[in-house]
C-alpha cells in the first residue's frame, strides 16, 4: 500500500527522460487541457470526489492514451488507498494493458498484489518489470546517436529505472518466502531466477528451492531447476552446491558432484575471500568429502572434511555435517580417538546432525576398540 501511496507524490504530469526508452513512460503535455483538469482532480480533498473526477477523466479522454492509461493508473493508486484492492487491480491492469512497459505502473500494481496477499501475482509483475528493465540495455541503438551518447543515454535510464528493478526484486523475494504452498512457491522460484540473475536474494531463493523440491519430494526437478540457473549464472555459488548435493546421492552423477564442488573450491581460492566465500568453499570440501566417503576413499575424504571443518567456524550447522562426516571417515579407518573428538564436538552442536551424532557416538563407545 506504501508504494502507491508513495507514487502519488510523483505528481500530476509524468515526464519522460527519454522518449526512446524500451521503459515507456506515459507523456502529458504541462499545459494542456488534460495536465489542467489533473491538476484540479489532485487538489481534490475528498476521497471519493476525487475516484468519481478521475471516473469522468478517463471517459472524456478515452481515445487520449497517455490520459487514458493515467486515470487508470490514478484510479488504481486511489482504491488502493480505500481499501478496495480488487478495483486497485483492475484499474492498474487496465493501465498496463495501454502501457505494458511502463514500470512505474508495474510497480504500482506489485504494490497492489502484495496489499492482496497474492504472493504469485507479486512474483509476476516482478518478472514483468525485471524484463522492462533488461530492455533498456538491448535496444538497438539509433544511427543518428553516437556510441559515447547512447551510452550515456542507456545508463541515465537504467540508473533512474533501478529503484523499481530493486523494489520488485525484494518484493518477489519476500513473496516467495511467504508462499506456503510448497508447488506454488517452486513454480514462483522458477520464474524469479532467470528474471533476477546474480540477484542479492540468490542464496536464499536457493535454500529455498531445494527446501520446496524436498517438500514435494521431486529430487527430478532439483536438476531441472539447477541447470537453468546455472546457465543463466555459471558462476552462481549456491547453485553450484545445491546441485553437487543432490548429484552426491546420484551414483550415475557423482562426477558431476565432483566437479561442481571443484569448481566452487576454484572461485572461492585465496586470501582475500570473505566470509560467504570461505562458507561456500567450506560446504564443496564437505559435500567432496562425502563423495569420497560414499566411494570407500577415506584417504581422500579425510583431508576435505579437516579442512571444511576449518572453513566452516562461522556457520556451526554446516560445520555439524562436516564433523558428523569426519567421524565416519574416521571410525572407517579404525581411528577411534579422532573419531570420538569429531562426533563430541558434532554432539555439542544444536542441529539436525545432533541426534546422528550422538547416536553415532554411542555405537562407537559401546563397541570398544
Amino acid at each position: 500500500m506504501h508504494v502507491g501511496r508513495q507514487l502519488i507524490l510523483f505528481g500530476f504530469i509524468v515526464f519522460s527522460l527519454a522518449a526512446w526508452s524500451q521503459n515507456i513512460k506515459i507523456r502529458i503535455p504541462a499545459g494542456s487541457p488534460e495536465d489542467k483538469e489533473l491538476s484540479a482532480i489532485a487538489a481534490e480533498s475528498d476521497a471519493q470526489k476525487r475516484i468519481a473526477s478521475y471516473q469522468e477523466f478517463i471517459k472524456n479522454y478515452a481515445d487520449n492514451k497517455p490520459a487514458l492509461a493515467y486515470g487508470e493508473w490514478q484510479l488504481s493508486i486511489q482504491y488502493l488507498s480505500a481499501g478496495d484492492t480488487a478495483k486497485a487491480l483492475q484499474y492498474g491492469d487496465k493501465a498496463l494493458e495501454v502501457y505494458p512497459n511502463c514500470l512505474d505502473i508495474i510497480v504500482s500494481q506489485a504494490g497492489v498484489a502484495q496489499a492482496m496477499k497474492d504472493n504469485s501475482k507479486v512474483v509476476d509483475y516482478a518478472v514483468q518489470g525485471a524484463k522492462v528493465f533488461r530492455s533498456i540495455a538491448t535496444q538497438p541503438k539509433p544511427a543518428n546517436v553516437s556510441d559515447a551518447d547512447w551510452a550515456n543515454r542507456v545508463a541515465e535510464e537504467q540508473s533512474w529505472a533501478k529503484a523499481g528493478y530493486d523494489f520488485l526484486e525484494a518484493a518477489a523475494y519476500s513473496a516467495i518466502a511467504g508462499e506456503q504452498d510448497p508447488g506454488k512457491r517452486m513454480t514462483d522460484i522458477e520464474k524469479f531466477t532467470p528474471a533476477f540473475p546474480k540477484s542479492h536474494f540468490e542464496l536464499q531463493v536457493s535454500q529455498l528451492a531445494i527446501y520446496s523440491l524436498q517438500q514435494l519430494n521431486q529430487p527430478q526437478r532439483v536438476e531441472a531447476y539447477g541447470e537453468k540457473a546455472l546457465a543463466a549464472n555459471p558462476d552462481s555459488l549456491p547453485t553450484l552446491l545445491m546441485l553437487a548435493n543432490a548429484y552426491a546421492e546420484d551414483p550415475k552423477q557423482i562426477a558431476k558432484a565432483v566437479t561442481y564442488c571443484n569448481k566452487v573450491i576454484s572461485l572461492t581460492g585465496g586470501a582475500s575471500a570473505d566470509r560467504d566465500q570461505r562458507l561456500s568453499a567450506g560446504v564443496a570440501h564437505s559435500t567432496l568429502g562425502y563423495v569420497y566417503l560414499k566411494q570407500d576413499k577415506v584417504a581422500a575424504a579425510v583431508p576435505e572434511l579437516k579442512t571444511a571443518v576449518g572453513l566452516l567456524q562461522e556457520d556451526p550447522q554446516a560445520q555439524q555435517a562436516a564433523l558428523l562426516r569426519l567421524g565416519f571417515a574416521y571410525a572407517k579407518r579404525n581411528d577411534k580417538a579422532d573419531a570420538v573428538a569429531a562426533l563430541q564436538k558434532a554432539a555439542a552442536i544444536e542441529g539436525p546432525y545432533q541426534s546422528q551424532a550422538k547416536e553415532t557416538l554411542g555405537k562407537i563407545n559401546a563397541a570398544g576398540k
